[in-house]
C-alpha cells in the first residue's frame, strides 16, 4: 500500500490542489479516468462542505487528507476540528424536482454516495473523519455508514 498525506488550510482556492492530490493517488491505484473523476467530484465536494458547515468559512482550520493506493483500490480519509457531522440528519434530495427548486443541503453528501464505493462518517467531540473508497471495478459494491463515536 501506498500512503500519502496532504494538510492544507480550508480554503476554496486549495480545491485545485486538494483534487490533483487525489488523483495522482488515484492514478497510483490503478483507477480508470472515470474512477478517478468520481474521487475528485466526491472529494471537492466533501471539501467544500468542511469549509462551508464544519468550519463556518474560509480560514477557520486545515483539512487533513490521506491517500491509501492499493491495486485497484483508493482510500480517501479527509479530517478536520470542525463543528461535528450527523450523515443520519441529512435527507435525500429530491431529485424529481428541477435543480433551481432543490432545497439547501444533502445534494452533496448524495453525490458522495453515488460515486464512491463506500462512505464512512464519524465524528467525535473533536473531529469529524470521513473516509471514502473507491474500486476500479463496475460490480463494486456500496456500503454507506455513518456515525458518531
Amino acid at each position: 500500500m501506498a500512503e500519502s498525506h496532504l494538510t492544507v488550510p480550508g480554503r476554496y482556492d486549495r480545491l485545485e490542489q486538494i483534487t490533483e492530490f487525489v488523483a495522482q493517488a488515484a492514478r497510483r491505484a490503478g483507477l480508470g479516468d472515470r474512477a478517478v473523476f468520481h474521487c475528485q467530484v466526491a472529494v471537492d465536494e466533501a471539501c467544500t462542505n468542511i469549509i462551508l458547515h464544519a468550519y463556518g468559512g474560509e480560514g477557520r482550520g486545515d483539512i487533513e487528507l490521506t491517500c491509501q493506493a492499493d491495486p485497484g483500490e483508493l482510500t480517501i480519509i479527509l479530517e478536520d476540528r470542525g463543528e461535528t457531522f450527523d450523515p443520519e440528519s441529512i435527507q435525500a434530495p429530491d431529485l424529481s424536482v428541477p435543480m433551481e427548486d432543490l432545497s439547501e443541503g444533502g445534494l452533496g453528501v448524495h453525490l458522495m454516495r453515488q460515486l464512491m464505493d463506500q462512505v464512512d462518517f464519524q465524528a467525535s467531540r473533536n473531529r469529524n473523519r470521513l473516509i471514502m473508497v473507491k474500486r476500479d471495478s463496475a460490480n463494486a459494491n456500496h456500503h454507506i455508514r455513518g456515525g458518531r463515536e
